[in-house]
């Protein structure tokens, strides 16, 4: 019989499926699920009494109710990188069709379908001139946010022969690092955009950054430049952008999030939502996803966690029991957890301990079984959000 419980929400990829052990049953109608697999759906975590974690099969997490997750002790897992080249593989070439005129270049072969190939000849010589584009060599390209996509957009800048600037407010020192040393890493967003060509967004869309890109911004950018959104679409205020086409002060907008709005104008260019579709990126994210969950559902350890503390430990073969206590950051909350075990008798094989400054996540593994008595003890401080007993069978 399966340990637990696992809803899966949209298609995710048999590749990361089939990782899925034994201890895992999985279906789209599990009503009562440990944990959830998704993509794009919404995930209210209080639909769900039982779930211990979700683990989303993409970057961006806003369709899941992170902070009723974290309230109740339920981790919320991103795939971060996964999708990263498809998405740097996609936001290149639109550039590119833009600064050459690609796009109307095809639309006008098009057009020329029904006449001969003399007549062919002489229309591609006579209007050909009007397609003549730009080349993204020497250009200035500002990248906002350097997550795993914009730290690989910025060194795919500097490979193409630009001039990359970049700016994130809260740079990872894991993503900073794997940035060429050309890249210029600046630590302000006007330095960034001022002087910029092409300013491409990658910033997640949290509420502080719903219509980051406003007519504020919009009004410090360099006049005539080519703005690209492959983030999210409500970064954006559709209606600045909109207007400062219209006036002029960018050149075009190029888009990953089709809207009644943004249909129709003759500077900008529209994909629909494909930044992640590959097979391989779908693949790669469902992977990971998979493994996040199944490793804290098996085991309680956290990689990639939007809300709770990265931690990680192995237990040795003499560990029967592992228990797992989440709590509010506040101080003794170490010291009143070994003492509850002390008072019991109960002798701790390893403890691991951390902090991400709002949750505290501990992993304590013993080689006796841990009695009702303990965790209920435990549970009654009001600091302590959840608490699990994992048992190994050996």
């Amino acid at each position: 019989m399966a340990a637990y419980r696992l809803q899966k929400k949209n298609a995710i990829a048999q590749e990361g499926l089939n990782l899925l052990g034994k201890q895992f049953s999985i279906s789209e109608t599990e009503a009562d699920p440990q944990g959830i697999l998704v993509r794009s759906s919404r995930v209210d975590t209080d639909d769900y009494p039982s779930l211990l974690a979700v683990s989303r099969a993409g970057a961006g997490v806003n369709t899941i109710t992170v902070d009723k997750a974290t309230s109740k002790g339920i981790c919320i897992f991103n795939t971060p990188g996964a999708n990263a080249n498809a998405v740097v593989d996609l936001v290149f070439p639109m550039i590119g069709v833009w600064q050459r005129n690609i796009y109307k270049g095809i639309l006008f072969c098009e057009s020329l379908q029904d006449l001969d190939g003399k007549e062919v000849d002489s229309e591609v010589e006579k209007r050909k001139s009007a397609f003549r584009g730009m080349e993204i060599a020497g250009k200035t390209l500002a990248v906002i946010g350097l997550g795993q996509i914009g730290v690989r957009l910025a060194n795919g800048g500097i490979h193409r022969f630009m001039k990359v600037k970049g700016f994130d407010p809260k740079p990872m020192l894991i993503n900073i690092h794997m940035l060429l040393p050309e890249v210029q890493v600046l630590h302000s967003l006007d330095e960034a955009i001022g002087e910029a060509d092409i300013i491409s967004l990658h910033v997640p869309l949290i509420d502080k950054n719903r219509h980051f890109v406003n007519a504020e911004f919009l009004s410090r950018v360099k006049k005539g430049a080519l703005l690209v959104n492959y983030a999210r679409g409500p970064i954006v205020d559709e209606e600045a952008v909109i207007q400062a086409l219209d006036e002029g002060r960018l050149s075009g907008y190029i888009a990953d999030f089709p809207t009644e709005n943004l249909l129709g104008h003759e500077k900008i260019l529209l994909t629909p939502h494909l930044g992640a579709s590959t097979s391989e990126s779908e693949e790669n994210c469902a992977m990971m996803a998979v493994r996040e969950i199944s490793n804290y559902l098996l085991y309680g350890n956290i990689t990639n966690s939007v809300n709770f503390p990265n931690v990680e430990m192995i237990p040795s073969d003499a560990v029967k029991t592992r228990l797992i206590v989440i709590n509010r950051d506040v101080p003794g909350m170490i010291a009143f957890i070994t003492n509850v075990l002390g008072d019991h008798n109960i002798n701790i094989d390893s403890y691991i301990n951390e902090s991400n400054g709002t949750i505290g996540y501990n992993i304590i593994d013993m080689e006796t079984d841990v009695i009702e008595d303990i965790v209920t003890h435990i549970e009654q401080n009001d600091d302590v959000i959840r608490t699990r007993i994992i048992s190994f069978v050996r």
